[in-house]
């Protein structure tokens, strides 16, 4: 695989810093802190369904030769790095320019004062949030795809799975609901960068000029280099848990 995932959870994840350093969120919460929090996201009906997958019996079901699982891990890879290099291209050619070849196309800016800070947002709310459906609509079968493969590899793998399967059925809305606070956090941002670069010019005395925002030390620009940042540290937790299922697949076959 060309392009390994270093191992993170959501808590120590590069989304999480980068938010802090971006100083949209508070500091991230000592790891107690942050355990404790997630086991309220599972309920005690949760915990049930997860025991009775951890006990299930998985004694005779066939295992898949080492052949047939080497081959079936370097399709893995190869479809993962495809799909992670097309999400990581598409994010990277639309932030940076409106001539990419990507679907989703940066926004044209607002160069004018006085400046609707709500209304000049709303069209990179719009971006941000078409990202990540893109991101959703390709890691997701992804995911699915090999979770099914793992099931017909081995009975330790298919257990994995199937507690992939459980959790992701577990967590899936309460992660839904804290990535869709990210546009709602970068509006702050937005907000942020604007009027520190309106106070440093009063502070020296400057005239502000619109067409300014965009060049390389430009407020708008180094927003738009900010919110690059956080798509790509995005992507890299979205893709986490499916690397995670490819690794295992290719430590079985090592081991078989």
């Amino acid at each position: 695989m060309t392009r390994p995932l270093p191992r993170t959870n959501f808590h120590s994840s590069k989304l999480i810093r980068c938010l802090t350093e971006l100083r949209i969120v508070d500091s991230v919460e000592p790891e107690s802190v942050f355990a404790e929090k997630l086991g309220l996201w599972v309920h005690f009906a949760d915990a049930i369904t997860l025991s009775a997958v951890h006990n299930e019996s998985t004694a005779k079901l066939p295992i898949m030769s080492p052949q047939s699982q080497a081959t079936l891990s370097a399709a893995f890879e190869i479809e993962f790095d495809r799909i992670q290099t097309e999400l990581t291209n598409s994010i990277m050619a639309s932030c940076s320019s409106r001539t990419g070849k990507s679907p989703i196309r940066l926004p044209i800016p607002v160069l004018e004062l006085p400046l609707d800070l709500a209304a000049a947002y709303a069209p990179y709310r719009w971006f941000y949030d078409a990202h990540q459906r893109d991101m959703e609509s390709r890691v997701v079968p992804l995911r699915i795809n090999v979770r099914n493969a793992l099931k017909k590899v081995s009975p330790a793998l298919k257990k994995l799975a199937d507690l992939d399967a459980a959790l992701e059925g577990i967590l899936r809305e309460r992660e839904n609901k804290l990535l869709s606070k990210i546009p709602v956090l970068l509006n702050k941002h937005f907000d942020q960068l604007f009027k520190a670069y309106q106070q440093n010019h009063v502070d020296n005395g400057q005239t502000d000029n619109p067409a300014a925002w965009v060049q390389l030390n430009g407020w708008l620009a180094q927003f738009c280099r900010d919110m690059q940042t956080l798509l790509l540290s995005e992507l890299e937790l979205r893709l986490q848990p499916t690397i995670g299922l490819i690794e295992a697949l290719g430590h079985n076959n090592h081991n078989a």
